[in-house]
């Protein structure tokens, strides 16, 4: 008998079902909704408002407690910095379930897990900003690929026709070369 033992078992042992419970917690907390089915929604609920309230208060053990659950500065700053804030007037309730149909595959009940008053441009901003990075830098070597290839045209250029493609000031400075060997060389022969 499980007499007092709250929370499902999901069919998972406990290890792996507290790492499901920290995955759907990044998760929601990045993106700020998130679908998964009903009954882990419902387990990921309090998990989620128990890191919130420890969220508004600010002091280093708190931090500590939460990056304990996310392993994530980045998403332990969210928290304490953007979601403290908004949340500083309320006492619970953070996040809503929405229950939204069924899945296809084996019919279990779907459900969308979000927090209050989110913020509309979190979800997915992530992957916007990655693809922005990813474009950027698939700029830049193109660029880079261009350089190149004006780099390897010029190099045969030189080498099909040396004299013509030289600066005109190196040409000058050889020929001025030129001159002053042919000066010392008439100077020596005059020796003789």
């Amino acid at each position: 008998m499980r007499h007092n033992y709250s929370g499902r078992k999901l069919n998972r042992k406990t290890s792996h079902r507290i790492a499901l419970l920290k995955n759907l917690s990044k998760s929601l907390i990045i993106h700020e909704q998130i679908e998964t089915t009903l009954p882990k929604a419902k387990d990921l609920r309090p998990f989620v408002e128990k890191i919130l309230t420890m969220g508004k208060t600010n002091n280093l053990a708190s931090k500590r407690r939460v990056y304990s659950y996310l392993g994530d500065k980045k998403i332990v700053d969210k928290v304490f910095n953007i979601l403290a804030k908004r949340y500083q007037k309320r006492n619970g309730g953070y996040i809503r379930i929405l229950k939204s149909g069924f899945r296809y595959g084996d019919s279990a009940p779907k459900a969308i897990i979000e927090l209050v008053e989110r913020d509309l441009n979190a979800k997915g901003l992530d992957d916007k900003n990655r693809q922005k990075e990813k474009d950027l830098k698939k700029d830049i070597d193109d660029k880079n690929r261009q350089k190149e290839k004006d780099l390897k045209k010029d190099i045969d250029d030189n080498k099909s026709n040396p004299e013509e493609n030289k600066p005109k000031e190196k040409v000058k400075q050889n020929q001025l070369r030129n001159k002053s060997t042919e000066k010392k060389d008439n100077t020596s022969d005059k020796t003789k």
